[in-house]
């Protein structure tokens, strides 16, 4: 890669945001025109990228990892223009694409084969290209017995296949791809990535974030890994995965939403989540119908009785794919004052190729499914290929408590 000439140069790349914070004497009563003019509040500077430099060379596969918030959705942004930088200087040579929020240009009345036109005009294709292209981009995405039917009828899957169908159709030197590989089902995906492999034999330049570890190592020639608006972690995909699993085993702060009470108050807290291999080892990645283990350690501090302890598997789209509970032995548990420990183990994943964010929860049976004994976000976990699995469906799983 060293020998081939830059298609994209960050140079110092920052990008502030301006963040308002009304007054605690703002009256809420106040118009928003009437706050505006007296200031009733101040700003406060958020910096969702600082100094950020690298170069992407022609021909280049570069992903770019990292949890919530740590300023890939901007990097992109910041390339395709929607944004400019604050400080420093962004250089292109080429003709840039991104299949970013696909289907995003779509006009609900019209048909698809109307939205195609449209949608390829927006993303900068000449009405001729569309025309020549049009066989293939309805094969692509699958819809041609509703190509003529009004895109409003179709659903979720349809309309984002055919977004990415048109997206995945242009000629462009540069392209920009952010989660594209979710969607659709197991055998789109696949097809998605092998379109995506097609562009990079081709010489394409290609700059891929993504929470699927697993498609960033074998699509991708090297990786960034963003913490907090800054690179911490530049080399192979692999050694970057590792450095970002590392990260991530690091427990965020409890949600501080929907929570009863304050930490120092709650009947228990959650202190550790943990995710096993079959040899006990912590780990951020596993394999389709391979089996895994969740460990989640608690302290109570007062006797609590039935009581639930859940962990949830949530898509980069915010869809609930599974979920783990102790209510599915159909046993009350009841918590005694002191440390413990909930593991659930799970004899096959049957969660598809992604990445899933995993959320953890202690609460109440009978409390109302937002109000939480305690919640905590527990990172993302990444499934690669294994056994194959297709669909949504319910895990099996047990579930044990220790007690000390």
């Amino acid at each position: 890669m060293e020998n081939r000439s830059p298609a994209i140069r960050f140079d110092h790349v920052s990008k502030r945001y301006r963040v308002f914070r009304q007054s605690e004497n703002g009256s809420s009563n106040h118009s928003f025109i009437r706050r505006l003019l007296r200031g009733s509040g101040s700003t406060t500077d958020f910096w969702a990228v600082k100094d950020v430099s690298f170069t992407v060379a022609r021909g280049e596969a570069l992903g770019i990892i990292g949890h919530n918030g740590a300023g890939k959705s901007t990097i992109l942004k910041l390339l395709y223009n929607i944004t400019r930088p604050t400080r420093g200087e962004i250089t292109i040579e080429g003709r840039l694409a991104a299949l970013i929020e696909v289907a995003s240009g779509f006009h609900p009345e019209l048909t698809g084969r109307e939205n195609v036109y449209l949608n390829g005009s927006l993303l900068g294709m000449r009405r001729s290209e569309i025309t020549r292209k049009l066989t293939s981009i309805i094969e692509f995405a699958g819809v041609a017995p509703f190509i003529d039917t009004p895109v409003k009828r179709y659903s979720s899957g349809m309309y984002l296949r055919l977004g990415f169908a048109i997206a995945a159709h242009l000629e462009a030197d540069v392209l920009l791809l952010d989660e594209v590989l979710a969607v659709g089902d197991a055998n789109f995906q696949a097809k998605c990535i092998g379109r995506v492999t097609e562009l990079k034999k081709a010489q394409k330049t290609i700059i891929f974030v993504s929470h699927n570890l697993s498609a960033v190592e074998s699509l991708c020639d090297r990786a960034l890994l963003l913490h907090q608006g800054q690179i911490i972690a530049n080399g192979t995909p692999k050694e970057v995965i590792a450095e970002y699993e590392q990260l991530r085993l690091a427990l965020p702060p409890s949600n501080p939403t929907a929570l009863a009470q304050d930490a120092e108050t709650r009947p228990a807290i959650i202190k550790s989540i943990s995710f096993l291999d079959t040899a006990g080892r912590k780990t951020m990645t596993f394999s389709t119908g391979n089996p895994f283990r969740v460990t989640i350690e608690f302290v109570a501090h007062s006797r609590l009785e039935d009581v639930l302890v859940e962990v949830y598997f949530y898509s980069v789209f915010g869809n609930l794919h599974t979920h783990f509970s102790t209510e599915s032995s159909g046993e009350e548990l009841n918590l005694e004052p002191g440390s413990g420990v909930v593991e659930f183990s799970c004899t096959e994943i049957s969660l598809g190729e992604a990445g899933y964010n995993v959320e953890v929860s202690i609460r109440q049976r009978n409390a109302a499914l937002n109000e939480y004994i305690d919640y905590k976000h527990a990172g993302v976990i990444n499934v690669s290929r294994g056994k194959p699995i297709h669909g949504v469906y319910h895990t099996p799983h047990t579930w044990s408590l220790k007690m000390s």
